[in-house]
């Protein structure tokens, strides 16, 4: 069944900017920029701008789909959540943390000078050197108040969960049984890099 109209609408905080042109999203905040191509989503967005007399001064992000499916109108949520998210990253940033977990063979892992990679040696006592590069605009560094754990931090979420899944990725445990074989680098915690207010 279809419906003929839906639509989704939240306010923008203050100190953030949103631009959308032709499905072109462009989040703008203290921690940088973030943009994001949605033209493959029939939908309509806007940017609502309060006027000059309204009591209230934020602006609202205004989605909506016409005539859709239940597939289409799906779609919805999904963008509402992808611009929140941005909206996160740019005023307080993601902070994903990864504990490295090993039975006998402790996994060492070097973080590069530019915190732009890491090298995973030892994983099992293999001799093989695993080296996972971070996405653009994500860093890695050493945490400090807990041993064997890996912080990785960016503003954009796609890439901070995606380094962190590439990094777990590379240290899989192959041929064995896995409830045994614990060894590997997990994600412990998914937090912000400045904490909310």
């Amino acid at each position: 069944m279809k419906q003929i109209f839906k639509e989704e609408e939240f306010e923008v905080p203050a100190g953030v900017t949103v631009t959308i042109k032709s499905r072109f999203i462009t989040v703008t905040g203290p921690r940088g920029t973030l943009q994001k191509n949605v033209q493959h989503v029939d939908m309509s967005m806007r940017v609502v701008v309060p006027s000059a007399t309204s009591s209230k001064q934020e602006s609202k992000v205004h989605l909506v789909v016409w005539h859709g499916g239940r597939k289409h109108v799906a779609c919805l949520r999904t963008i509402r959540s992808a611009i929140e998210n941005m909206i996160q990253g740019v005023r307080y940033g993601f902070s994903y943390k990864m504990r490295l977990v090993y039975a006998h063979f402790p996994i060492n892992v070097i973080i590069s000078e530019d915190k732009q990679s890491v090298e995973i040696r030892n994983f099992l006592g293999e001799k093989i050197v695993r080296n996972v590069p971070m996405l653009e605009g994500v860093t890695v560094i050493e945490s400090t108040n807990q041993k064997d754990e890996i912080i990785i931090q960016g503003n954009d979420i796609d890439k901070v969960s995606q380094s962190a899944a590439s990094i777990h990725g590379s240290c899989l445990v192959k041929n064995k049984d896995i409830r045994k074989f614990l060894d590997g680098i997990y994600v412990s915690e998914k937090t912000t890099v400045t904490p909310k207010e």
